[in-house]
């Protein structure tokens, strides 16, 4: 999609949004809450903290877009991230466990650095998802027993019934090589 596309796209998300149209916040919400989500879960938090940091900036834009006079200056994308990221990062900070985050660190990444990287990394996720439905039996299970569910080598050994951990860190490793090998020959 050309940007003058995305544009007139987001233009008219916005005045559906302002004329209170239940299909442009479908349209809104489905483009642009998973990558909240993902944002979240990667910062220490839960579906329910991005379900709620979600419809807090969907709020501030309804207010904003009410108010009159809003111009949007980069993508929807860009400005839902931007504002989710700015109280999800006020959240933190008023967590004492977390410790203290500064505006410096909000200016680290630019939100438009930081929202193709999660899509570039989005698009890794989708292919190795796609690797690892065409890996067979035993290795999907051993690399999501190791990788996903934490289990140690000899617990897998045993499942497997390998003779000794050692063996079963072989298949493991011949199993990664297979899904770097299916992983790469779709990335290209």
């Amino acid at each position: 999609m050309s940007n003058n596309q995305h544009i007139e796209r987001d233009q008219e998300l916005l005045e559906g949004l302002a004329n209170n149209d239940d299909k442009s916040l479908e349209t809104i919400y489905s483009d642009n809450f998973p990558m909240i989500y993902r944002m979240v879960l990667q910062n220490n938090g839960s579906e329910a903290d991005a379900k709620d940091l979600f419809q807090e900036s969907v709020i501030i834009l309804y207010e904003k877009v009410q108010e009159g006079g809003f111009v949007l200056t980069s993508k929807l994308k860009t400005y839902i991230y931007a504002v989710c990221r700015r109280i999800w990062l006020k959240k933190l900070q008023g967590q004492a466990w977390q410790g203290s985050i500064t505006e410096e660190l909000e200016a680290i990444t630019p939100v438009e650095d930081t929202i193709e990287e999660a899509e570039k990394r989005d698009e890794q996720y989708g292919i190795m998802e796609k690797a690892m439905s065409h890996m067979g039996e035993p290795c999907k299970t051993i690399l999501e027993d190791y990788y996903i569910h934490k289990r140690s080598m000899q617990e897998i050994s045993e499942k497997f019934g390998y003779t000794n951990s050692e063996n079963a860190k072989n298949q493991k490793y011949k199993c990664l090589m297979r899904l770097k090998k299916l992983f790469f020959a779709q990335y290209k």
